[in-house]
């Protein structure tokens, strides 16, 4: 089996068909959470995911946030604008779409499974050694991959030594899977990357080959900020975009 994961696409449509148009030969594809927010096209996001086939979804913060599920309460100012102009942008339709996406983690089969913010609490970030350790305690499964960061990562636990295995910075990164280890794995955002590389980031798990591959591709920055700028979103989302942060 070969999966397509993919993560925080938070309303960038040209991210997400750039990726969609890059990622072949997968049977399957996990959708990690935080498919609006931030992004100039929540509805046209929405409705390409609802056209996809095989296809596992969880949801992620501004997923809940954004269709009133949870309060702005916890959102940054930044954050707190773009997803009150989502709510009042998306439709019905799409607004009930994406509320009834189930809650994180879910065990995909016997090597995998997926989270939006870690498998200890679908919100939570995992940045240190502490987060990384409570992870791997809380997964059910060899392989735990999760978003929220918006920053590629991977973690390797073997015989409780623990230690980060990448990725490096560059177009692929290739880990494979010991079979006596535990991984947790981040690969990366879709739409709003965090880790100084703008361009759109994705992944594919090899179940049989044993293997996760965390992929970049480029995409038309240009025309997802104008999009912002023409919204009335604060312009630093647009520039953002440019830099990967």
């Amino acid at each position: 089996m070969r999966y397509l994961v993919i993560s925080d696409i938070h309303a960038n449509l040209e991210a997400l068909h750039a990726v969609l148009a890059e990622a072949k030969g997968f049977d399957h594809t996990l959708v990690l959470g935080d498919v609006i927010g931030y992004g100039a096209d929540p509805n046209a996001v929405v409705e390409r995911l609802r056209q996809m086939e095989r296809v596992t979804f969880i949801r992620g913060n501004h997923d809940k946030v954004g269709t009133g599920l949870e309060t702005v309460s916890g959102f940054n100012h930044l954050a707190r604008l773009a997803i009150q102009w989502t709510a009042a942008t998306l439709t019905d339709a799409n607004r009930t779409w994406v509320a009834t996406l189930p809650r994180g983690p879910v065990q995909i089969d016997d090597l995998v499974e997926i989270c939006h913010g870690s498998p200890f609490d679908e919100d939570v970030y995992i940045f240190d050694e502490l987060d990384v350790r409570q992870a791997f305690t809380a997964a059910r499964r060899p392989l735990c991959l999760f978003g929220h960061t918006h920053v590629p990562a991977a973690f390797c636990l073997a015989k409780s030594s623990l230690q980060s295995v990448g990725p490096p910075k560059g177009t692929r990164f290739e880990l494979s899977l010991d079979a006596d280890a535990k991984y947790l794995v981040n690969c990366g955002a879709v739409g709003q990357p965090r880790d100084g590389d703008p361009r759109a980031a994705y992944g594919v798990v090899d179940t049989t080959a044993r293997t996760v591959t965390i992929a970049r591709v480029e995409y038309d920055v240009q025309l997802a900020q104008a999009k912002i700028l023409t919204a009335g979103l604060p312009d630093v989302l647009a520039q953002r975009l440019a830099i990967g942060r």
